[in-house]
């Protein structure tokens, strides 16, 4: 069993040089026996993963019983892995594509827990920023997220919500680069229109999405 970290898991013995241990190295340490080594490679991406996994199912004990699960997958997988690829997208792929299995089990909650677990009833301080605006934006960014098709909905939260580059998400979904391109600007493009069609200020939905204009394509 892989037990995920408390935000704290030694890797002395892994690292004791002070050098920075590579995920290939650690890789290739656990293929060898060292079990201990992989580890490492849990305290390195248990943060982000649970993060990733967390924009899809919005629970955060869910997103970290899914974060184990995958760490556990990888794990019993490892002897699959390509070491002339890089570890972290591989290890993404296996967590993205267990969220998403998930939904597809379970009926969608989405923007709805949002509102169940943002709330509170009592009054906004008036000499503070009312957070209520923020969590209101944030409601309605996931409720045309989810009106947008599965495949354009996964490289628009990887690319714009957790800044994955166009190749990252390229190996995390396992396609080429110009498709994943064309699929940000479908997204993108899809994204605008339903929230245009809401009525809703197209300049405030910048601060969760790209930079970059919604039907362009990356560089």
């Amino acid at each position: 069993m892989i037990l995920m970290s408390n935000n704290e898991t030694s890797t002395a013995g892994l690292e004791e040089s002070g050098v920075t241990l590579s995920d290939a190295r650690l890789v290739e340490d656990v293929r060898r026996g060292d079990h201990d080594a992989y580890g490492g490679l849990v305290t390195r991406y248990e943060r982000r993963l649970i993060g990733v996994i967390l924009r899809f199912v919005h629970d955060t004990e869910l997103a970290r019983d899914l974060a184990q699960e995958t760490f556990l997958r990888a794990f019993e997988r490892l002897d699959q892995f390509d070491p002339s690829r890089r570890f972290g997208p591989w290890l993404f792929r296996i967590g993205v594509n267990l969220a998403l299995d998930y939904l597809r089990r379970k009926k969608p909650r989405g923007w709805t827990s949002l509102f169940s677990e943002a709330g509170s009833d009592k009054s906004p301080d008036p000499s503070t920023a009312d957070p209520r605006k923020e969590i209101d934006l944030r409601q309605e960014v996931q409720f045309v997220l989810e009106q947008i098709p599965e495949k354009y909905r996964t490289v628009l939260i990887l690319r714009d919500l957790e800044n994955f580059s166009t190749s990252e998400i390229a190996a995390i979904e396992n396609r080429k680069e110009a498709t994943i391109r064309w699929r940000l600007a479908e997204a993108r493009s899809r994204f605008q229109k339903l929230w245009v069609k809401r009525n809703l200020n197209p300049d405030v939905v910048d601060s969760y999405l790209g930079d970059e204009e919604f039907t362009d394509e990356l560089s």
